[in-house]
């Protein structure tokens, strides 16, 4: 095949890409743990695909089954059952020999902790990523070189890992994982190692090198700004299974259930019970307009983000839904004061932007926490 696009930045072109767009296709995928006599489900996923050049973001508590079902993307780990089609092969049906040979030419992979090699310098730990895939040929050095430099490492050629910064060690993994000019690069907890200034540098870093590569990255975080920053779209998972796939916006916006809603950024779950499509009783007796379709009398919550909720002085909200409360505390956080306040039922946050003129409320005032209509979300156990 001629020279592509992607040749002329540094990297090399798959001779025959796959013609499915979808990178991955999951289908009732299920693996097992055995913990003495018992048998522990780490991973189930009924669907999930994944489309060429997105980057999405895995993420849920510790031990919810993220690292598995990366590892099952891998090729690393075969599932007891179901279908795993990665860039155009079944994984499931593969032998171990031919997993191993489709991740080397396919599959580019930064773990965790970056398992660079010590005695090597930057650019031969590279290199050694070219020794497992289609990378090693004799253009592999100048790829190599290439990579680096687009990571603003020409000049940290020859350090050893231990002679540069915890960021400059994540971005030789990174180039390695790309040596072979893979279609899928696989993370785990890529940013994780890093301090919160360089981290969200490093997001921006990562989004431009995806996109202008056009790989699909898929990656593990526990980091929610991380995912909602970094990715396309978002799989939350809970107890090896994932309980919704969407873009970061639908995720934030439209959570699919409680722990989804409680997970993803900070919010309030008002407590309540459905009285009809467009209204939730609330524990209180209060009344909120909000649309479901669950029937009559389930018991929901009503998701109100702290930013979208408004603090006032009992008495001054008029036509405008609202409930009454006391203020707890308040936390300063420079651009914004997060009051807490208290409710006859529950705690409730409110997260007001710090600008001139606006009002303070001290620990003790009577309040009245209100929100503008289609403010809320309303959410089930489902």
């Amino acid at each position: 095949p001629g020279k592509t696009e992607r040749e002329g930045r540094g990297c090399v072109s798959s001779a025959a890409r796959p013609a499915d767009p979808r990178m991955i296709r999951l289908r009732d995928v299920q693996k097992r743990y055995s913990r003495g006599e018992q048998s522990v489900l780490a991973c189930a996923v009924d669907s999930l695909e994944i489309a060429a050049g997105e980057q999405v973001a895995l993420i849920g508590r510790s031990g919810t089954g993220k690292t598995t079902l990366l590892h099952i993307l891998a090729g690393i780990l075969r599932p007891d059952r179901g279908e795993v089609e990665i860039v155009g092969a079944r994984m499931d049906r593969l032998g171990e020999a031919a997993r191993d040979r489709h991740r080397g030419r396919h599959i580019g992979m930064v773990y965790q902790t970056f398992n660079l090699l010590q005695p090597f310098t930057a650019l031969e730990n590279v290199l050694m990523g070219a020794l497992f895939g289609r990378g090693a040929g004799g253009d592999a050095r100048l790829r190599a070189e290439a990579l680096l430099q687009k990571v603003g490492l020409a000049d940290r050629l020859h350090h050893r890992p231990s002679e540069l910064s915890v960021g400059q060690v994540q971005r030789v993994a990174i180039c390695r994982a790309l040596i072979n000019d893979p279609e899928l690069v696989l993370m785990d907890e890529p940013l994780g190692a890093l301090d919160l200034k360089l981290r969200q540098e490093m997001q921006g870093e990562l989004k431009r090198l995806q996109q202008e590569l056009g790989v699909s990255f898929v990656f593990v975080t526990h980091d929610q700004e991380e995912a909602l920053t970094m990715s396309d779209r978002i799989a939350v998972m809970d107890q090896g299974r994932i309980l919704q796939v969407g873009s970061p916006e639908e995720i934030y916006e439209h959570p699919a259930n409680r722990f989804v809603a409680d997970f993803i950024g900070q919010t309030n779950l008002l407590e309540g019970t459905v009285e009809d499509s467009s209204t939730v009783c609330l524990a209180n007796g209060a009344r909120v307009q909000a649309s479901s379709d669950r029937p009559v009398g389930t018991a929901v919550a009503v998701s109100l983000r702290p930013e979208r909720a408004h603090i006032a002085a009992t008495g001054a909200v008029e036509d405008r839904p609202s409930v009454e409360g006391v203020v707890d505390r308040v936390t300063y956080l420079g651009n914004a004061r997060v009051y807490t306040v208290r409710l006859d039922w529950m705690e409730v946050e409110v997260r007001e932007e710090n600008r001139p003129g606006a009002a303070l409320h001290e620990p003790g005032a009577p309040v009245s926490i209100w929100w503008d209509p289609g403010a809320v979300w309303v959410v089930g156990d489902e």
